[in-house]
């Protein structure tokens, strides 16, 4: 150690303290707030759509939404009443094509689209009724990262009985994003977008709340921006357990779990599906029950933290490359402003594009 360098616990220390202190700036500046209520759903581009689309179906437990016959895309439901949680579009190279988030009504997504242009923010679909499945009422933009992020209300709920299985997804607990600017993407999302920061795994991660449970998106730092893994809520540890027994019957391994994590006290297990992308079964997510009293807590990245159970342990170098997921630009590009003025048939010529 130099003479004049303080000791690694009094450094740490330190670090701890400013990215404390980062957080709760972070939880007070979105003056504005959008009111962003629940995460409703994550849409994915695929170049193994058919095996991908019937692992979901036939050994993930979800059920295929019964709507008009789209090319290259297909939309599943889980147990609880949202109309989809996950579709899936054929594409030339895996990644990211939007994450949606609910809101209360109409004059929410317009009053959203006027704080987001008032702060510069790209939106690529002005608000309008959505032609996706489950229509409702939205509007579509871009997050620092060229991530496409919806924003909804009146969408449709399901109504029909659930074909109830071993397992039965309720519906999407949480994703995570890698990023390549941790403090720059925490910053918008809570700035710009109302989220407020929950905890840390030192600087590392950071998970956003956007109600009383504990994350509902989070990020991590990374080399690039990419899917890290999406968080499927399930009603106990049983079925989680018998998830793992689904997944192995397929002919497919755990990734990482189970276990239990640190940050949200949440049970767990990883997989990787048949397009590459990451997944998790998991319950017991931590609520906030008091939001005038929480104050975000640092999380230090050690084994007992990561698996509170000390079964799974920190993940694997396997399981950390798959999370890594390849580098993701996005889909959107310039052609896509001309929807502003030139109607939905621009969106169909861009993502038509996706599956060349």
């Amino acid at each position: 150690m130099k003479n004049n360098e303080a000791p690694l616990s009094i450094r740490l220390l330190k670090v701890r303290k400013t990215i404390y202190q980062k957080s709760n700036l972070f939880n007070g500046r979105h003056k504005k707030m959008l009111g962003i209520t629940h995460l409703r759903h994550i849409s994915l581009i695929t170049p193994n759509f058919e095996e991908q689309a019937k692992f979901y179906e036939k050994v993930w437990g979800l059920d295929r939404v019964d709507v008009p016959e789209e090319e290259n895309t297909v939309y599943f439901r889980g147990a609880g009443p949202e109309h989809h949680i996950l579709s899936l579009y054929k594409g030339a190279k895996r990644g990211l094509h939007h994450i949606s988030f609910g809101m209360v009504d109409k004059n929410a997504v317009d009053r959203a689209a006027e704080i987001l242009q008032s702060k510069g923010v790209r939106i690529i679909e002005q608000p309008g009724y959505l032609d996706e499945a489950g229509a409702g009422y939205g509007l579509r933009f871009i997050d620092p990262e060229n991530r496409v992020i919806e924003l909804s209300a009146w969408v449709e709920v399901q109504t029909s009985i659930w074909n109830k299985k071993n397992v039965d997804p309720v519906k999407l607990n949480h994703v995570v994003m890698n990023t390549k600017n941790l403090d720059m993407i925490v910053e918008f999302y809570t700035n710009v977008l109302g989220f407020k920061v929950t905890d840390w795994s030192e600087h590392q991660m950071s998970f956003l709340r956007c109600n009383r449970k504990h994350h509902s998106i989070a990020f991590n730092q990374d080399e690039h921006a990419s899917v890290n893994h999406i968080a499927y809520e399930v009603d106990s540890v049983d079925e989680l357990m018998r998830g793992i027994s689904n997944v192995r019957k397929a002919g497919l391994s755990e990734l990482w779990g189970p276990g239990r994590h640190g940050p949200g006290d949440n049970i767990f297990c990883y997989f990787q599906d048949p397009g590459g992308f990451v997944m998790e079964y998991t319950c017991y997510l931590e609520t906030i029950e008091d939001e005038s009293e929480w104050r975000a807590r640092v999380w230090k990245r050690v084994p007992h933290l990561m698996d509170q159970w000390g079964v799974a342990g920190p993940p694997k170098p396997e399981a950390r490359k798959a999370m890594g997921g390849e580098p993701d630009l996005g889909w959107v590009d310039s052609k896509v402003d001309v929807l502003l003025m030139g109607g939905n048939e621009i969106k169909d010529r861009v993502e038509k594009d996706l599956i060349r």
